[in-house]
């Protein structure tokens, strides 16, 4: 075989096992794509442990049903608790004596509430790999986050800190939320 054939096959091959890999790597892409919501509830739980919660429970009291199915979802204990403790958390985090969201009860309560969010914002199927991907999402955040708020709290004080935060991060929440219900039947 000359030297150009040969040139040529390895050519062929080559472009054949990349245009392989792209379509295995798009194929993976696109699978993932359906974490999104899940990574961005994490990103809210970074912030607000409940809100995730109380977010999705309000999704649900108004009938909306999520991608991911988690039975814990529907009962009422469950929805009216989450709204109630996402309440409490708004109103506890203004207090001089809040403990930092790290501490080891912060970052607990951050990972099941990211956990439970992330799995019911994932597609059906997929809820394990949902709640993981917030979890991952949340726990590195709440140091990130934190370092922004205490940051914000030495230039505006801890109040006016806490409420634009709480702003953002409960229409973060919503956001989310809503796209991921919305998007479901897409899926």
């Amino acid at each position: 075989m000359s030297y150009a054939w040969t040139r040529v096959i390895a050519w062929t091959s080559a472009s054949t096992y990349s245009r392989m890999a792209l379509c295995f790597v798009q194929g993976k892409i696109m699978k993932n794509v359906g974490l999104l919501y899940s990574a961005l509830i994490g990103a809210v739980a970074s912030a607000r442990s409940m809100t995730p919660m109380a977010t999705l429970s309000a999704a649900r009291l108004l009938g909306h049903s999520t991608p991911g199915k988690l039975a814990l979802l529907d009962r009422p204990v469950f929805r009216f608790g989450a709204l109630l403790m996402g309440a409490g958390e708004l109103a506890g985090d203004k207090m001089k004596t809040a403990p930092d969201r790290t501490v080891f009860l912060g970052l607990l309560a951050r990972v099941a509430s990211a956990g439970i969010a992330g799995a019911a914002l994932a597609p059906h199927g997929r809820e394990r790999a949902g709640a993981a991907a917030a979890i991952a999402t949340a726990v590195p955040l709440a140091y990130v986050t934190l370092d922004a708020r205490k940051t914000a709290m030495k230039h505006i004080g801890q109040t006016r800190s806490g409420l634009i935060e709480d702003a953002l991060i409960i229409a973060g929440g919503i956001a989310v939320v809503a796209l991921a219900v919305g998007a479901k039947g897409r899926r």
